[in-house]
């Protein structure tokens, strides 16, 4: 191998260690193993969690508009939200348009959350003041504004 194609080997294992996607994905699952450990005495999965807070935040939504909201495709939502149907904690509704289904969150479902919120509260509040705030609110404008970017290529 030439000297040359040895510099461009480097360069591509560097780009490669910088990538976005991947160092946003272990970002991703490191945290969230902390609020899933957070969670774990309630019973809800992190991803329920953010629907519930989702639905609390929003209202009843179409699935449409909720899979928008969390940046899902609307299969793997519907996949998602079977469990929180079956544990009671919201209901999907279809509406005239048979082609429109609604997700609503319950009461059962809103006491769930409201009895998850202190557990998620511990974790985020310990995350943030890890960071800074100033660094985790500019945290959270890149984190947009990397989403927005990803969304409009």
């Amino acid at each position: 191998m030439s000297q040359s194609e040895r510099k461009s080997e480097r360069h591509a294992t560097t780009n490669v260690a910088a990538c976005t996607c991947a160092n946003l994905r272990k970002a991703a699952r490191v945290v969230t193993q902390r609020y899933e450990a957070a969670l774990q005495p309630t019973g809800l999965k992190a991803t329920q969690f953010t629907v519930l807070a989702t639905l609390t935040k929003r209202g009843d939504l179409p699935l449409t508009h909720l899979a928008d909201a969390l940046v899902l495709d609307r299969t793997t939502l519907t996949r998602n939200l079977k469990p929180l149907a079956g544990q009671g904690l919201i209901t999907i509704e279809n509406e005239r348009d048979q082609r429109v289904r609604r997700i609503k969150l319950t009461a059962k479902g809103s006491k769930a959350f409201k009895a998850a919120l202190p557990h998620w509260e511990k974790v985020q509040s310990k995350i943030v003041a890890g960071l800074g705030h100033k660094r985790w609110s500019g945290f959270l404008d890149d984190l947009a504004a990397t989403i927005a970017e990803a969304r409009s290529t």
